[in-house]
């Protein structure tokens, strides 16, 4: 008798090692799935939101035209027809075509542009913002009415200084949206100083 409940014990401690080792895996799988759901819904909630000033221009035109151009206004537009090529996405220093800007702002870009007589240290504190980033295009706009104008396809954000958190934000939000998420922002028109 003793040897049965030697062997009785044996297999009820196996069978408990069994189904802690099987609730040790579950756990194991639900609690990383748990914190993934959490990150990407937080993610998804912050990039979202939108930010504080942008104002929203609703749909607009987006056919393809060589002959487009657009007249020089107080801000970038934020839409329309467009060339049929786009504007290689980084930072220039002299003014760009807005009808090839507009293309790649279809393509999910943010453009940053200031007053040609911004002074240099803000001049440089945007392009450190933009620097290294995809999907973003810094360039002068002559006749611009404020010192920065942020533009996405659609949306325009005016903050009130070159060091306004928005700025980033504006970027975060809006960078690699557009009408056509992920279609490219290099391999266009123009070489970019980055």
């Amino acid at each position: 008798m003793p040897k049965e409940s030697t062997r009785v014990s044996r297999k009820q401690e196996r069978h408990q090692q069994l189904a802690q080792e099987t609730r040790k895996r579950r756990l194991m799988i639900i609690v990383p799935t748990i914190i993934v759901i959490v990150l990407l819904g937080t993610f998804a909630v912050i990039r979202l939101r939108p930010v504080a000033g942008t104002s929203s221009f609703g749909a607009q035109e987006r056919g393809h035209d060589a002959g487009t151009t657009f007249t020089s206004t107080s801000r970038p537009p934020v839409g329309g027809d467009h060339n049929p090529q786009f504007q290689n996405c980084g930072i220039y220093t002299q003014p760009v075509n807005t009808s090839l800007v507009v293309h790649s702002m279809e393509h999910g870009a943010v453009w940053i542009t200031y007053r040609p007589d911004l002074p240099s240290d803000d001049v440089a504190a945007l392009q450190n913002l933009v620097r290294g980033e995809t999907y973003t295009l810094l360039s002068p706009y002559p006749g611009l009415d404020s010192d920065v104008v942020a533009t996405a396809w659609g949306v325009q954000l005016a903050p009130d200084s070159v060091t306004d958190e928005r700025l980033e934000q504006f970027i975060n939000r809006y960078r690699g949206g557009g009408p056509e998420p992920g279609a490219p922002c290099s391999g266009g028109v123009s070489a970019p100083l980055q």
